[in-house]
C-alpha cells in the first residue's frame, strides 16, 4: 500500500503510463487530459507521470472496460474460452451469465460445467443462480432446481446472486416454492423478468426484493420499473431489440438506474456487429449521450453488483481498461486486463483454451411415434396461431380459420400458416404438442433446434410432416443442434453436442454454421432475420400471449393450457 501511495502522488515510477491520454471520467461526466499510472493493476493516479514503461496514446480516449450484466452464455453457442477470444479485443473485461439454459437441461452439474469452464480466461465470467427450473409447471426440463439447491449455488464461486425470477404470478401470489427462492436471495442481487407488469402489480414485484428487469419492451414500462426503485437492464440482442424503444426517456436524472446488456445474442453477430461495443453504438445512434452510455456498462453495473473499485478509471481502481478512438463508434484499439495488454486492434495477445473437455455428446430421449403425433384431427373450424412479432419475443393470439384436408389440419403456407410441436427430449416421456404459427414465412421444408427455450425441448416447425421428421430424426443422431430440411434433404446443420445448447468447435466456424443455417432457412422463405432464435421463444410459457411446450398450447395471460380450436 505504501509504494502504490507513492506511485500515486509521483514520488517513484508507475510500472506502466499510459502517457496523454484523454480519460472518460464516468463519475464527473466529463472527459479529461492526463496520463493514466498503474501499479500492480490498479490505477494509481490520472495526471502527469512517469513510467518503468510508457505507452503514448496521443490524444486517444481511455475509459473503463465494458460489463455485460446480463448475457446466456448458451446463446452465444460457445463455450465461455471462445467467446473470450471474441469479445475481449472488443472490450468486454466482465459478464454477469444467468446459466438457466444449462441448468435446465443438466441441473446443477450443468451450471457447475459452465462455471470450471470459465476459469483462468482474460474474461471475468459471474453467474447468477437459475431461479425458474423449469420456468413454469407447463413444461418438462431436464432438471428442477429448489430453494435448497439455489442455496447451495449461492455459496459457489463467482455466484453473485439469484438470477431472473421469470415466475412472476409466483411471486405476486406468493407461491411458498418462489418465496423461499427469494428468501434464499436475501441480501444478494435478485434480478427480474416481468414483461408488462404495471400499477400494483409491478409494486408487489419489486416490493418483493426484486432489483432489475431486462423486460421493458416500452418507455412506459423502462420508466414505471425506475420509478419503482428498479434497475432497468435495456435488451438489444439478435431477436430482441429494446433500445429504440426505451432511450426516449433515459435521461441524465435517471441514467443511473439503466444498465445495457446483451441478453440473447449469436455468435455471427458477436463477430459482424460486436458485443457491448455494438450496444454503446446502438445507444448513442438513438440519442443517448455518449457518456451517460458508457455509465451504463460500466459504473452504473459495477456499483449494482458490488464489483468494488471497478468501472472506472480512478485512483485505486482496478485496471480493466479499453482506449478508444472516440466515443460514437466505439472502435477498440487496445484492451488492458489488470493493467496487463491483452488484446490489441482486434487481437487477442495471450492465448487461452477451455478448461474443460467435451467427452460425450449430448443424448436426446426422443421416444414419440412421430408419423401419429404429428397429425393433428379437425375439431372445428377456428384454431388457435401463435402470431409472431418482428424482433420481439413477446407473440399475438391469433384466431384463424383451419386449412382441413381429409379431416386433418395442415399447414397453409400461402397464408404463412405453419405446423410448430415441441417434443420431450430429457426424460423419455413421449410427449408432443402440437400447434400453429403465423410470421415465420417457411414456404416448404422444416426447420428444428434443441435450442428451445427454456426447458430446451426440440422444437420444428414446417409445411411437411415428413420434412419435421426428418429435422427431428437429424438433431437426435446429432446429439442436439439446429438443422433445415427440405423435400427430404438435410440443407444445413449445426450440431451443439454440449447439452443441445452450446458447440465445441472455434467462434469462427460455429459462426460460418450458424450463417449456412440461417441462409438455408431464409432459402426456405423464412423472415425472420434469426429465423433459429425467433423458432426458439415460441416454446417460452413465460412471456406473452401464446406459446407452445411439450405439455400443450399454453395462454401466458391466463397462465393456462388452452385448446387448439374455438374462437374467443
Amino acid at each position: 500500500m505504501e509504494e502504490f501511495i507513492r506511485v500515486a502522488r509521483g514520488e517513484r515510477p508507475a510500472e506502466l503510463v499510459l502517457k496523454k491520454a484523454r480519460v472518460v471520467n464516468v463519475f464527473s461526466g466529463e472527459i479529461v487530459s492526463g496520463d493514466v499510472a498503474i501499479y500492480r493493476g490498479k490505477i494509481a493516479g490520472v495526471g502527469k507521470y512517469e513510467g518503468e514503461k510508457e505507452e503514448h496514446l496521443d490524444g486517444c480516449l481511455v475509459a473503463p472496460a465494458f460489463i455485460d450484466s446480463h448475457i446466456h452464455l448458451e446463446s452465444t453457442l460457445l463455450l465461455p474460452a471462445e467467446l473470450a477470444r471474441v469479445v475481449v479485443p472488443r472490450g468486454t473485461s466482465t459478464v454477469v451469465a444467468d446459466p438457466h439454459e444449462m441448468a435446465n437441461v443438466q441441473g446443477k452439474e450443468g451450471v457447475r460445467f459452465l462455471i470450471e469452464a470459465s476459469r483462468e480466461l482474460p474474461l471475468d465470467v459471474y453467474f447468477m443462480a437459475p431461479s425458474c427450473v423449469p420456468a413454469t409447471h407447463m413444461e418438462t426440463a431436464g432438471a428442477e432446481l429448489t430453494a435448497a439447491d439455489i442455496t447451495d449455488m449461492l455459496n459457489w464461486e463467482r455466484v453473485l446472486g439469484i438470477a431472473e425470477m421469470m415466475n412472476y404470478p409466483g411471486v405476486l401470489f406468493t407461491d411458498p416454492a418462489v418465496m423461499a427462492k427469494i428468501k434464499a436471495g436475501e441480501g444478494r442481487r435478485i434480478d427480474g423478468h416481468a414483461p408488462g407488469l404495471l400499477g400494483e402489480e409491478l409494486n408487489a414485484y419489486a416490493a418483493a426484493g426484486i432489483a432489475s428487469d431486462h423486460e421493458a419492451v416500452t418507455a412506459e414500462e423502462a420508466l414505471a420499473r425506475v420509478r419503482a426503485g428498479m434497475y432497468v437492464m435495456v435488451r438489444e440482442g439478435s431477436t430482441a431489440k429494446n433500445i429504440a424503444a426505451v432511450a426516449p426517456i433515459i435521461s441524465a436524472e435517471n441514467s443511473r438506474r439503466f444498465l445495457l446488456v446483451s441478453d440473447d445474442r449469436h455468435p455471427e453477430d458477436l463477430m459482424a456487429e460486436g458485443h457491448v461495443d455494438w450496444l454503446l453504438r446502438r445507444a448513442v445512434a438513438e440519442g443517448i449521450p455518449p457518456l451517460l452510455a458508457l455509465q451504463m456498462v460500466t459504473l452504473n453495473p459495477a456499483e449494482y453488483f458490488g464489483f468494488r473499485g471497478r468501472g472506472a478509471v480512478a485512483p485505486g481502481y482496478r485496471a480493466d481498461l479499453v482506449v478508444l478512438e472516440d466515443l460514437r463508434e466505439f472502435k477498440v484499439i487496445q484492451v488492458y486486463r489488470k493493467g496487463q495488454l491483452v488484446a490489441r486492434t482486434g487481437q487477442l495477445l495471450i492465448s487461452v483454451s477451455p478448461s474443460v473437455t467435451v467427452t460425450e455428446r449430448n443424448r436426446l430421449r426422443v421416444t414419440a411415434d412421430l408419423t401419429e403425433k404429428l397429425k393433428v384431427k379437425a375439431e372445428g373450424g377456428k384454431i388457435k396461431v401463435i402470431g409472431l412479432i418482428p424482433d420481439q419475443i413477446v407473440t399475438e393470439k391469433l384466431y384463424l380459420d383451419a386449412k382441413v384436408e381429409e379431416g386433418l389440419v395442415v399447414a397453409d403456407p400461402s397464408r404463412d400458416i405453419v405446423k410448430i410441436a415441441v417434443i420431450e427430449r430429457h426424460r423419455g416421456t413421449g410427449n408432443v404438442s402440437v400447434g400453429f404459427v403465423r410470421g415465420l414465412g417457411l414456404k416448404k421444408g422444416a426447420l428444428a433446434a434443441t435450442v428451445a427455450h427454456d426447458s430446451h425441448n426440440l422444437i420444428v416447425a414446417g409445411v411437411s410432416d415428413a420434412d419435421m421428421e426428418m429435422a427431428v430424426q437429424t438433431l437426435v443422431e446429432k446429439g442436439g443442434g439446429m438443422v433445415a430440411v427440405a423435400e427430404g434433404e438435410i440443407l444445413a446443420v449445426l450440431p451443439l453436442p454440449v447439452a443441445g445448447l452450446m458447440s465445441d468447435r472455434p467462434a469462427a466456424e460455429v459462426a460460418e454454421a450458424s450463417e449456412a443455417i440461417k441462409k438455408a432457412a431464409r432459402q426456405l422463405g423464412c423472415v425472420p432475420a434469426n429465423p433459429f432464435m425467433a423458432l426458439s421463444f415460441l416454446a417460452l410459457p413465460v412471456i406473452p400471449h401464446l406459446k407452445i411446450t411439450d405439455r400443450g398450447l399454453v395462454d401466458v395471460d391466463r397462465f393456462a393450457f388452452v385448446s387448439l380450436f374455438g374462437e374467443e
